[in-house]
């Protein structure tokens, strides 16, 4: 099946500024030819979208997410939630995050290998949903970050947590999770700002631990993810061999210089910080939450600014699922990455060409080039000028997924 979209001003991912008109030609889940409407010729039986000068892009990519989380305040809510819950829920995340004009995601961890169920039903055509990268359970040490009994009370049952507190049970559990169908290997190499028993510069897991987590990653060619604000544990993750620093609160120069060195991403989470601070306990988030947030946002923010400024590899990601942080509104990121000193032009790379390259699509997901998947949308608005009309789902005309148009407005 061929589709022609016609007379579009092309945004196309690479940093290039955007020009039209431009003919884009799709045959069935590829893009087929990128040029000049005068240059490009229109097939008689494909299938035409008039752009009307309209922006066309790349779907943009959300690189840190929780498919199955809810933004709602109160972490303890969940202490009740079945399974199947969590599953439809993150069905109908999935949905609202496709039609915001995300069309891949990368997920840092559910419980239950709902994330892997989620991904081969939205491979199967089961329900709507992006391309999926996941991560099933993050690895933490006792009482760190991502144990579950640092946020639900002891009563509560098994939630799906992965706690390690040595080397080889860190490989193991990286193992168990490879083999469970994880995309990636999720770390906790700090403590965070939701989970009540921890502080964002204590260390979680050693330098040895995520090593060998690490080392099972790289033996199946798959990459690592580091939960990581400290800055003591941000530099023992990166010497591990970590892939993506996740968060980042406290970078050093010294750091900096070492992610540039091995090529290591930042994946920032400015929303994450920025909802908590912003509802406080008014919106009935924890007292610690709103305090670790606020101890935390001017550094995050200067950490940001030093590293886009630096050369870091920067890729979007929203933390989505924390207080306030709904999946579908996932394109404030790019707004709060614009106030904090990103050009938009780069806004614009970091959720398309770098969130391409840091999932492992970089070939073939993340620009409009020929020999790429066809996922694109279709903006009424110029998000260079104004960054937050990626927020307003009214003006995203268009969401296509390989080839396939799924959401038209």
């Amino acid at each position: 099946m061929l589709t022609a979209i016609k007379n579009a001003r092309l945004f196309d991912g690479s940093g290039r500024e955007p020009y039209g008109p431009v003919h884009v030609i799709i045959e069935d889940d590829r893009i087929l030819t990128v040029g000049p409407a005068q240059e490009v010729a229109v097939p008689e039986n494909a299938q035409v979208i008039d752009a009307e000068g309209k922006w066309l892009m790349p779907g943009m990519i959300d690189a840190h997410i929780h498919i199955t989380g809810s933004g709602d305040p109160n972490v303890l809510k969940a202490k009740k939630e079945l399974v199947p819950h969590a599953a439809i829920r993150a069905g109908l995340n999935a949905k609202a995050t496709l039609e915001a004009g995300f069309t891949a995601i990368r997920d840092a961890g559910a419980g239950f290998l709902v994330d892997v169920a989620l991904k081969q039903a939205v491979n199967e055509g089961w329900i709507p949903g992006p391309r999926m990268r996941v991560a099933c359970h993050g690895l933490s040490i006792t009482g760190g970050h991502g144990d579950t009994r640092n946020v639900w009370p002891p009563e509560v049952e098994f939630k799906g947590r992965c706690v390690v507190d040595s080397p080889d049970e860190a490989r193991k559990a990286a193992r168990e999770q490879l083999r469970d169908g994880a995309d990636h290997i999720k770390l906790h190499a700090t403590g965070g700002v939701m989970s009540e028993g921890d502080v964002p510069t204590a260390s979680g897991l050693t330098l040895e631990e995520m090593r060998a987590a690490i080392e099972e990653a790289h033996n199946v060619g798959k990459k690592t993810m580091a939960h990581a604000q400290g800055a003591t544990a941000i530099k023992n993750a990166v010497l591990a061999g970590i892939s993506s620093i996740e968060h980042g609160f406290y970078l050093t120069d010294e750091i900096i210089e070492l992610m540039l060195k091995k090529n290591v991403f930042l994946v920032p989470t400015l929303a994450a910080v920025h909802h908590i601070v912003e509802h406080g306990l008014e919106g009935g988030i924890p007292e610690y939450g709103v305090r670790k947030a606020k101890e935390a946002q001017a550094a995050h923010l200067a950490s940001f600014k030093k590293a886009y400024e630096a050369g870091v590899k920067i890729a979007m990601g929203t933390d989505s699922a924390t207080p306030f942080n709904y999946h579908g509104k996932n394109a404030i990121e790019l707004e709060l990455m614009v106030k904090a000193g990103m050009k938009p032009i780069d806004a614009l790379v970091a959720c398309t060409k770098m969130g391409a390259e840091l999932l492992d699509w970089g070939d073939c997901l993340g620009q409009v080039k020929p020999g790429f998947w066809a996922d694109l949308i279709l903006v009424d608005g110029d998000p260079l000028a104004d960054i937050k009309v990626l927020q307003d789902l009214s003006r995203i005309k268009m969401v296509m997924k390989a080839g396939k148009v799924v959401v038209t407005r």
